[in-house]
């Protein structure tokens, strides 16, 4: 990669991770890579995918080798061992060690720390069911930004004059810092010598925090805006030797903090082991794991804090030595590999110093499983089967697993299946894949089964095929369908009941709440995840033992008021979605209607006639307005772009200072115009200009690609420009005093939303027949071309689209008129395009923690047997934690339920209401009291016409599909005692009809309608309601309840 461009193209998604700055260091980084086994190459493929300058190592592969075009990958021709001459690392700035003998691991890291610079040392191996990572950058190494997180910004509503000071923030925006952090602080009134200073606070409450002795200042007034200070901070590292013997480790599991210490001990253990006998211990031989419970008693007393050691993980390392994990080396190549980032950068915490990483809760319920299950069978599984044994192996390759998407996890995940044999059993297993996108470049930095040759191929075919290259025998279907209800007819019940595991790779919470609850409707276990830049989470959903994806709800995000975006923007945020809304609204959304108005009505004369005649066309007002002013030039467009930045930047800042003056005051007497409000300055035109410029040229063009307008080359040049803007009559400021109509000037309340539609008053009725019969007898709208427009979808990675750059312009004038910071077009790019930041360590990582877990999902482990993770490798931080164990909710007389239960009912064609009514009564000792299907109520006795519909029956009432093998009902019942707490129902109820299952399912109302709270699964009561009639208390008079 040139030291001085980055292809955007490619990077993208990784430059919001890194940041520019460690993306051009990582360019003119050299890598040195030692041993190509399956750990090794997991590192090399995220570092190359990553872009470090070179990258060699002792063998190569082409496959490894071609991921990357700006990477030159070489094989080293040194052989590495103990009488190598070390002098050759001496070019590189980071050393990475897998499959050496921890001899020639202390004496290359003696001889890199010796350096000046260190080289930066990182050694990883993984020996069946345990893996190891350590970390040296030298006695000092400087970390630039140990989170990667954005600095916040606080808006101030206080400083006391005081010492220490105390800063408020403004209400219900805490602060979200941390004691030791730096702050500076602008646009502070009053207390101004604070302006430009920075200071170390201390926090004293979420919404406050000291900065020092305030009380030789000036009394605070108001507003001000303290921003985070990213200070360097300095690590320190000590040496391998030294480390082993007084180790710092990472805790990934609070439940086992003891565990790293022991995995350290029974890993030294092996080391001495291999050195004593040459080999590694036998798979399965007793005298082995004796001896290396022997060696580790030994070690364990050089150890500074001399551990107790666990003898069950030496006995279980020693009997999987031999084998190997590939998900485990997935997890820790991830995991090593940001660490190498870290090494060539500076860009995060780096790892101290070392990372234990254990899978025993996979291997520990196979304790009685014989010997012989872990023996070689001469095929490429051999180094699994030594760790999880043959039977285990069987059931992998007989699976049949359920991919949903087939990006960059996806991809991983494949890779993952392909290693372990998922689905390739002789009559059973099957792997089906689905993901309705096509490959992009900016795929091709993480998703590494994709080539430039495959952009614009669809993910789901291609990433089949790659997989086949890994294992030529695995079975997959690949479909490019969307999982979503209108496809559920593909991904049905029956073939839900016939996957054995689910495996989510998405980027939206909406699909994953969908799938999750398909796979609780039919019992099917459940593994999803996700990264967004360094983060990463995984969560196993098993039937009857854990909760679902949809127990628990994350907080919605905060939507940016709309008097906020309209008015009063206070952060380069509230800019740029302003940008994005005025894109949506003039290229996508008034061109759609425009284009669906004339469909309707297809000639102009008869628009004419009829609004004439008294008739009120929906739209018709705004269709005719954009039909008189419609561009028919090149000209004409750049003339409407200058008109429209007159309006958006001049003309809107008067009007707001017409309609409040700077020193307008609140009832309080407080000024209005103070944070988080910002007085907007007009902005006067400047041709020279740039950002003025770029304006002018990318409206025009997006207003000429929508118009249909042609343009050329010459077109654009800045004479052309010129010649035309200086012609352009720009209006006049004329200011409106409409405060308190439904065309409301100014909104200044924060809860109001965006109105739907604005009324049409009768004078823009009478003007809209003028213009139109204008635009008549000129034959201007004769054409049928004239009636259409072509709408403009927003692309944010086609750079000569300039979508991003009239985002970019857009927002930046309008942060120049409220003087707020600008945003490059970079920063506009992530924001207006809402991207999810990327990178291939973190989705390595999280898809081999998803493969381990789907194996003890496959041997139907018990529930204490799972891991759900948080991991942020930035930090770098992983926290492993037990699964949520199901709520079990007690009903009555011994009667339970949870969210995996099905209450089933059987009945025939002429079974009625009343029947299931009494089914229900005699099976589960409850007296229903209301049955719903969706939105419709089925029965509720105080409805008219209801007590009838129990002679009825349910094929009539329910009216089941052909299709359709069930049908959901809502049933509720009163509890037996009148106390306050209401008891919620079973999820479901299933009813056969002629071979179909009908679901039912079951909540309570009383508490309900009582308080007119919605809790939980009441919510989906109350909506009944309110669909069915004018007024809740309606409902609670009728049932008097």
């Amino acid at each position: 990669m040139n030291s001085m461009e980055i292809d955007d193209s490619l990077y993208s998604r990784q430059r919001y991770v890194l940041g520019d700055t460690a993306m051009q260091k990582m360019a003119q980084s050299h890598v040195f890579l030692s041993g190509v086994g399956g750990l090794g190459v997991e590192i090399a493929k995220n570092i190359i995918l990553a872009g470090v300058k070179e990258a060699l190592a002792e063998a190569t592969l082409p496959r490894i080798a071609e991921l990357n075009p700006y990477v030159d990958v070489a094989a080293s021709t040194v052989p590495l061992d103990e009488t190598t001459d070390l002098s050759f690392l001496k070019h590189y700035q980071c050393v990475i060690l897998t499959e050496v003998s921890l001899l020639l691991q202390k004496k290359i890291n003696d001889f890199c720390h010796a350096q000046q610079p260190p080289i930066k040392f990182i050694s990883a191996d993984v020996y069946g069911v345990c893996s190891r990572l350590f970390c040296d950058f030298g006695d000092e190494f400087e970390v630039l930004d140990t989170t990667g997180e954005e600095p916040k910004e606080i808006f101030i509503s206080n400083i006391t004059q005081s010492n220490p000071g105390i800063v408020t923030c403004l209400e219900n925006h805490p602060h979200r810092l941390e004691t030791g952090q730096f702050l500076t602080f602008r646009e502070v009134n009053g207390m101004s010598c604070l302006n430009g200073s920075t200071h170390q606070i201390t926090v004293v409450s979420p919404y406050s925090f000291s900065i020092g002795d305030t009380s030789e200042m000036e009394p605070y007034l108001h507003g001000g805006i303290a921003m985070q200070v990213k200070m360097p901070k300095m690590c320190y590292f000590e040496q391998l030797e030294k480390q082993i013997t007084n180790p710092l480790c990472v805790v990934a599991d609070f439940s086992k903090p003891e565990a790293p210490l022991q995995i350290h001990v029974a890993m030294l253990a092996l080391d001495h082991f291999q050195e004593n006998f040459g080999r590694r211990p036998n798979i399965g031989c007793l005298q082995d794991a004796e001896e290396m419970l022997k060696i580790a008693m030994s070690v364990s007393e050089t150890l500074e804090k001399k551990p107790q050691v666990n003898g069950d993980v030496v006995k279980w390392l020693s009997r999987t030595a031999q084998g190997f994990l590939p998900p485990l080396a997935a997890a820790v190549g991830g995991v090593a590999s940001q660490e190498v980032l870290k090494a060539v950068t500076g860009k995060f915490s780096p790892l101290q110093q070392w990372l234990y990483i254990d899978v025993l809760d996979i291997v520990t319920p196979l304790e009685k499983v014989g010997s012989e299950e872990f023996l070689p069978r001469g095929d490429r599984y051999d180094a699994l089967r030594a760790c999880i044994g043959d039977s285990l192996c069987q059931k992998l390759h007989d699976l049949n697993v359920f991919l949903v998407g087939c990006g960059a996890i996806g991809c991983e995940m494949l890779k993952n299946f392909a290693l372990l044999g998922v689905g390739t059993g002789q009559d059973k297993g099957l792997v089906t894949i689905t993901d309705p996108d096509l490959i992009e470049k900016s795929n091709l930095n993480r998703q590494f089964l994709f080539r430039p040759h495959h952009i614009q191929k669809p993910k789901s075919y291609t990433a089949a095929e790659a997989t086949l290259n890994i294992n030529p025998y695995i079975k997959i279907d690949s479909d490019i369908n969307k999982v979503c209800p209108a496809t559920e007819n593909t991904y049905s019940d029956e073939f839900y009941t016939k996957q054995d595991v689910i495996v989510t790779a998405l980027d939206n919470v909406e699909a994953r709440r969908y799938i999750d609850s398909r796979c609780v409707a039919n019992l099917r276990p459940l593994i999803d995840s996700g990264t967004m830049g360094t983060k990463g989470h995984t969560e196993v959903i098993v039937p009857h033992l854990t909760e679902s994806y949809n127990s628990h709800r994350d907080p919605p995000e905060e939507e940016i008021p709309f008097c906020t975006l309209k008015s009063f923007p206070a952060a380069i945020e509230h800019t740029i979605q302003w940008a994005r809304d005025k894109f949506e609204s003039s290229f996508s959304h008034k061109p759609s209607l425009f284009n669906k108005f004339w469909q309707t009505y297809p000639s102009a004369e008869e628009v004419l006639q009829r609004i004439k005649s008294g008739e009120s066309l929906e739209g018709c007002f705004h269709v005719i307005k954009t039909l008189s002013r419609r561009p028919r030039s090149w000209t004409q467009c750049v003339e409407l772009a200058r008109v429209k930045f007159e309006k958006y930047f001049s003309h809107k800042a008067l009007q707001l200072l017409h309609s409040f003056p700077l020193d307008t005051q609140l009832k309080d007497g407080s000024l209005f115009w103070q944070s988080p409000k910002r007085p907007p300055f007009p902005v006067k035109f400047e041709f020279n200009d740039p950002l003025h410029y770029g304006f002018i040229v990318s409206t025009a063009k997006l207003f000429a690609t929508v118009y249909c307008v042609p343009f050329t080359e010459k077109d654009l040049s800045e004479e052309t420009i010129l010649g035309i803007i200086s012609s352009v009559k720009v209006p006049e400021f004329r200011p409106s005093n409409k405060h308190c109509t439904h065309l409301q000037v100014v909104q200044t309340d924060e809860t109001a939303r965006k109105p739907d539609h604005i009324p049409v008053s009768s004078e823009d009725e009478r003007n809209a027949i003028f213009q139109l019969e204008k635009s008549i007898l000129s034959n201007e709208a004769l054409e049928t071309a004239d009636l259409q427009m072509k709408p403009i979808s927003f692309e944010k990675d086609d750079d000569s689209n300039g979508h991003i750059d009239f985002v970019t312009a857009a927002s930046n004038l309008r942060a120049k008129m409220y003087n707020i910071e600008p945003a490059d077009r970079f920063k506009t790019k992530r924001i207006a395009g809402k991207i999810i930041p990327a990178i291939a360590t973190a989705t390595a990582a999280v898809s081999g923690l998803v493969a381990l877990e789907l194996i003890k999902v496959v041997g139907g482990y018990p529930a204490d047997a799972y891991k759900n993770c948080f991991l942020n490798l930035a930090i770098p931080i992983m926290v492993f934690t037990e699964t949520a164990e199901v709520r079990r909710t007690e009903i009555r007389n011994g009667i339970s339920f949870t969210i995996w239960d099905r209450w089933t009912i059987y009945g025939k064609e002429d079974f009625t209401l009343l029947d299931f009514i009494n089914a229900v009564r005699e099976k589960y000792g409850i007296e229903p009291t209301m049955v719903v299907q969706g939105v419709k109520m089925l029965y509720v006795p105080v409805m008219p016409g209801h007590i009838k519909r129990l002679k009825l029956t349910m094929q009539k009432l329910v009216k089941p599909s052909a299709d359709k093998k069930y049908v959901d009902l809502t049933v509720s019942f009163a509890p037996e005692t009148d106390g306050e707490e209401d008891l919620p129902g079973p999820p479901s109820v299933p009813a056969f009809y002629q071979k179909s299952v009908q679901v039912l399912s079951m909540i309570t109302l009383k508490r309900l309608c009582k308080t007119g709270q919605v809790r939980g699964r009441e919510e989906v009561l109350s909506y009944h309601f309110c669909q069915q009639h004018t007024s809740f208390n309606c409902i609670r008079e009728k049932l008097q309840l």
